[in-house]
């Protein structure tokens, strides 16, 4: 409203004796959501690949004046004219001096259209278990190629790892395309050979892109170098790739984590169970199944961040009411009816192996799986896999550090153990030494289906 639009009112309120009614204040602009996209980083070493996040996080502004002054001031006394930007990353004093990625290293950074949690993993082979923890929950996987080196046997095992962990999208960034010359039969090549082994191992959803990290073509600007190419910059491509579909589409499932309840006299009959549901969408009124147990009950209510609501989806916490009163503790698992997974004791599941302790035939482990910890025994270690060529040697008896193997469990308890092909979340597990709590192995349940007939 007007200067002369307020005068207007207030003249015809003096006149008829009304009370003016001030304008309504301006409704401000509403922010449109902004997701997660969960990405890990993987590359033979030298690809160029703590340079491309580094490159990633520079150009697209998430990096502090001090951090950059930082690696300004490290680049000047390794005599480098120019900042390093894979220092951005490579955060250990070892990395820095051998000049390679040893941890796995997390950044967070965002953009107008979305948020990033970046697993930037190591590149040896020597750290294939480092890649298998920062691929375990990523939703894409960026794997650098070296233009001029090709497909080589490292780029390989990145992509059957991927595939392992049921990775469901890849972008193929092929690097150091300055050095070829920008060409495009050098691109069209590798990304021809790799999306046809990609496609072997089960990775259908390949986006591959020329880049060169060094002089930021194609990372987060387009360049102006390879006019030929008129896909995205990764940068895009992150931006606007979909997420979190696999984990809504799955049948719904929900660890519990705590039993409340409240002591105070008004809420004497509030029994809730809280966690954090891993996958589906659960809704009041549907019939649900407590496992391992197999008691039933009707979902009479769903508290999300205190206030009621008709249905909760994953990955939101929230805390459940049911109908019946049911013995219910931390570690049980509660599914619709209709789809509830099997309860079982004996367990066949793909293994990598994480510490430097093998793990051997008649070894006592503890099995955590989602809220639940039970004790088990390793019954048998029926082969173990080769990375580089996907064979399969047959009873290899122990399992040692990197190692990806077979191996079957029983456990003392039973478990409601989905396969890890139908869900990434309650399909795995981790195998700790009872003795230290050790991490021993991170286990994915299920038939191993890598194969390159």
């Amino acid at each position: 409203m007007t200067t002369i639009d307020l005068r207007a009112a207030a003249a015809t309120a003096a006149a008829t004796g009304a009370t003016p009614t001030p304008p309504a204040a301006p409704t401000p602009p509403v922010a449109p959501a902004v997701d997660t996209l969960r990405l890990a980083t993987a590359g033979s070493v030298d690809d160029g690949k703590s340079t491309l996040v580094g490159r990633l996080l520079h150009d697209s502004k998430s990096v502090f004046t001090d951090q950059l002054e930082a690696v300004e001031a490290a680049s000047l006394r390794r005599g480098q004219e120019t900042p390093d930007l894979a220092l951005l990353t490579d955060g250990l004093r070892a990395e820095r001096e051998q000049g390679i990625t040893i941890d796995v290293a997390y950044r967070y950074f965002a953009t107008a259209r979305r948020r990033f949690i970046l697993a930037d993993t190591p590149g040896h082979v020597q750290y294939t278990r480092n890649m298998v923890t920062g691929a375990s929950t990523a939703e894409l996987a960026v794997i650098l190629v070296d233009a001029r080196n090709g497909i080589v046997e490292q780029t390989r095992r990145h992509a059957a790892v991927a595939a392992l962990l049921r990775v469901p999208q890849v972008v193929l960034a092929v690097n150091k395309m300055d050095l070829v010359g920008f060409e495009e039969r050098a691109f069209a090549a590798i990304a021809d050979e790799f999306t046809t082994y990609a496609a072997s191992l089960g990775i259908h959803d390949v986006t591959a892109i020329p880049v060169s990290a060094l002089l930021g073509d194609n990372v987060v600007d387009a360049s102006a170098n390879m006019d030929w190419y008129a896909g995205t910059t990764v940068l895009e491509h992150l931006e606007t790739v979909a997420v979190g579909g696999r984990a809504t589409e799955a049948p719904a499932r929900f660890p519990v984590q705590y039993v409340v309840r409240p002591q105070s006299a008004e809420h004497r009959d509030y029994r809730g169970y809280a966690g954090q549901i891993a996958s589906g969408v659960l809704r009041v009124g549907e019939r649900v199944t407590v496992l391992p147990a197999g008691r039933t009950s009707t979902i009479t209510g769903i508290d999300v961040l205190g206030e009621p609501s008709a249905s909760a989806r994953a990955p939101q916490s929230v805390t459940l009411l049911l109908a019946d009163d049911i013995d219910i503790s931390r570690g049980d698992l509660i599914a619709p009816s209709a789809c509830a997974p099997a309860v079982t004791q004996d367990v066949e599941a793909t293994v990598c192996h994480l510490a430097d302790r093998p793990l051997t035939v008649g070894q006592r482990v503890l099995l955590k799986h989602t809220t639940r910890t039970v004790k088990a025994i390793v019954k048998d270690i029926p082969s173990r896999l080769t990375l580089a060529d996907l064979s399969r040697s047959p009873e290899p008896g122990s399992l040692s550090a990197n190692d990806i193997g077979r191996v079957v469990l029983r456990t003392a308890d039973p478990i409601a153990l989905d396969a890890y092909a139908d869900s990434r979340r309650t399909g795995s597990f981790l195998l700790i030494d009872p003795a230290d709590g050790t991490t021993l192995a991170a286990g994915m349940a299920g038939e191993e289906d890598l194969s390159t007939d």
